[in-house]
């Protein structure tokens, strides 16, 4: 009975965990697209204010960029990331291990704005530098959990495994990678989730982003553009999270 009773328990949190994310997707689009019906929202919130909504874009196109800018980061950061993981827990590499880790972590000590600086001159405005800056930033959780996933998993595995005359590549990618994936999706997800919050900083040297609204309303001293540029972002990383964890359940072992 307690094994049905858990598998029931388990069921229905899966089910209200797939309403919400479905129901805050549903949210998400629908401001994304009609925020231009809020706008008798914002005046009256707001009568202060000659322009209460952000006009200059649509909604629309700014969340495409900033999900672009996302994107192509973390495809980047998660490429790096993930084979510098692999390369210092073989054994050619791991002597490797400590520099590497030693260079993600100066790469997100150094604050996105900082890079920004120094990019801007080298690769000019607007996308570039963004992404120099954000891949950078978000290499760190994908380097260590893929070191920490990979090393989960118990010798005596890779020992049976290659008992069964599987070779070291065959280990690597039946067995290592499949017990580690769910701890490497956790490395990616809080990756992304960091890298859709500072891409917003990529408006300051010219990108186009969700931080559009955000830093005019912050130079105009417009809060209703702060609350429309920070509500999309927040909705945008809760889903992304949301889907994220639906993820890893998929590689969840014995739950």
């Amino acid at each position: 009975m307690s094994v049905a009773a858990n598998r029931t328990g388990r069921l229905r949190r899966a089910a209200a965990g797939n309403l919400t994310l479905a129901l805050l997707t549903l949210l998400l689009v629908g401001l994304t697209l009609g925020m231009g019906q809020l706008e008798p929202l914002f005046r009256a919130l707001f009568p202060d204010l000659s322009q209460p909504l952000y006009s200059r874009d649509s909604f629309l196109n700014l969340m495409l960029a900033h999900i672009g800018l996302v994107l192509v980061s973390s495809l980047i950061s998660v490429s790096i990331g993930v084979a510098a993981g692999l390369f210092v827990t073989r054994p050619a590499g791991r002597e490797f291990e400590p520099m590497v880790s030693s260079l993600a972590a100066i790469g997100q000590t150094f604050p996105p704005a900082a890079v920004l600086a120094i990019a801007v001159p080298l690769a000019g405005f607007g996308f570039t530098p963004t992404i120099i800056a954000l891949s950078l930033y978000g290499l760190l959780p994908v380097i260590q959990n893929t070191i920490a996933g990979l090393g989960t998993v118990p010798a005596s595995t890779r020992e049976a495994a290659r008992g069964n005359g599987m070779s070291a590549l065959q280990i690597l990618w039946r067995v290592e990678l499949p017990l580690a994936m769910r701890v490497i999706i956790a490395g990616i997800r809080v990756s992304v989730i960091i890298n859709i919050g500072t891409a917003t900083i990529g408006s300051t040297v010219g990108a186009k982003s969700l931080g559009t609204p955000l830093i005019a309303g912050l130079v105009g001293n417009n809060l209703a553009y702060v609350i429309q540029g920070a509500l999309l972002v927040g909705l945008l990383a809760i889903v992304t999270d949301l889907a994220f964890e639906r993820l890893e359940r998929r590689y969840s072992f014995g739950g």
